[in-house]
């Protein structure tokens, strides 16, 4: 008899449930959440994500993976995910959740997108916008929409201080803690823009958005956007603050010497695509991603806290994010005018 505690390796579920025998799997370096695998079946490559804790809510994956399906009818490349042998998307056994998608060629960018890129990534998620703009999960109000427009900035700078102590007090501090105790103390200073800046938005617009429209979560091979990933599922937020979160990523803002342009080209390519997006939403999206980046501390929180299955790219991206907001912070005139601009001519 088999000990009930020892989980089947996902090669075993992918031959039981998917009836793939004999699958060789290797570990990818991407994703925080889940366990990523590429997996090599005789010919044929495809593409395992592994969900922790035994899946969790299935059903909201399942959701997740119906967005994406419903996002490649409106001509975003998409995934195609493999059904299991009784149809399932996503599939659990004996404590093993995985779902299976066909490989597609491509990778992510690590730098500043180019301007072809730019203009794909910005088209690409005007379709997702249009597709997801009727959605029946978007109508009526947002709840997380209403918790993220007052932000607890007391507890927030109380967090900053915990970090800062745990920081301060490593026995050997390496580079990083450095890293940790300047970047820290300089989010703490600027804390008081932020009511300021909530102030300055206008109504924004809601809906149901990709849920996570990042670098990360789109291949490229060349110019051309091969596949758009990780959809979440139905879950309506501020339009502005995907189209924002996406122009204006930290990898642009940093890396790029024309930053501010690149993000405009963005835009402009999305409003081509796009649903019909009032003028102030678009105005809006710099300052959305900015208060987006001022109130996280993801990625130094983690390292002190609660390291996460990457720490070193997190470590890595809370610096470029804190940089991102500073520039963000100190040019928002000079992006809103630009943005004010592509807007009306549009």
């Amino acid at each position: 008899m088999s000990d009930p505690r020892v989980q089947p390796a996902p090669s075993t579920v992918l031959a039981r449930a998917y009836g793939l025998p004999g699958a060789v799997l290797e570990r990818l370096p991407v994703g925080q959440v889940t366990v990523n695998y590429r997996a090599r079946v005789a010919d044929t490559v495809l593409f395992v994500k592994q969900y922790p804790g035994g899946g969790g809510d299935l059903e909201r994956e399942r959701q997740a993976v119906e967005q994406s399906r419903l996002a490649g009818l409106h001509q975003v490349p998409v995934a195609s995910v493999r059904p299991s042998t009784d149809g399932q998307s996503v599939v659990e056994r004996d404590g093993v959740a995985l779902s299976v998608w066909e490989w597609v060629p491509g990778a992510i960018v690590d730098g500043a997108f180019n301007r072809a890129q730019q203009r794909a990534a910005g088209a690409a998620l005007g379709r997702i916008h249009t597709a997801f703009a009727d959605h029946p999960a978007g109508r009526g109000p947002s709840a997380k929409l209403a918790r993220w427009l007052h932000p607890d900035l007391g507890h927030l700078d109380a967090t900053v201080g915990k970090l800062l102590a745990v920081a301060g007090e490593r026995a050997r501090p390496d580079a990083f803690d450095a890293q940790a105790l300047r970047t820290l103390a300089e989010r703490r200073a600027v804390l008081h823009h932020v009511p300021a800046l909530l102030a300055g938005l206008p109504p924004l617009t809601c809906q149901v958005l990709h849920g996570d429209y990042s670098a990360v979560n789109l291949l490229f091979r060349g110019d051309e956007l091969t596949a758009v990933l990780d959809f979440l599922p139905p879950d309506p937020f501020a339009v502005a603050y995907e189209l924002g979160r996406i122009a204006f990523d930290p990898r642009t803002v940093v890396l790029d010497q024309d930053w501010i342009a690149s993000g405009v080209n963005l835009v402009r390519a999305y409003l081509e695509t796009g649903p019909r997006l009032p003028a102030a939403d678009v105005t809006a999206c710099a300052r959305v991603a900015l208060l987006q980046l001022l109130t996280s501390l993801y990625g130094v929180k983690q390292h002190y806290l609660a390291p996460g299955l990457l720490q070193d790219d997190l470590d890595r991206f809370w610096l470029l994010r804190h940089a991102a907001a500073q520039r963000l912070l100190e040019r928002l005139g000079e992006v809103e005018s630009a943005l004010a601009e592509a807007a009306h001519r549009h």
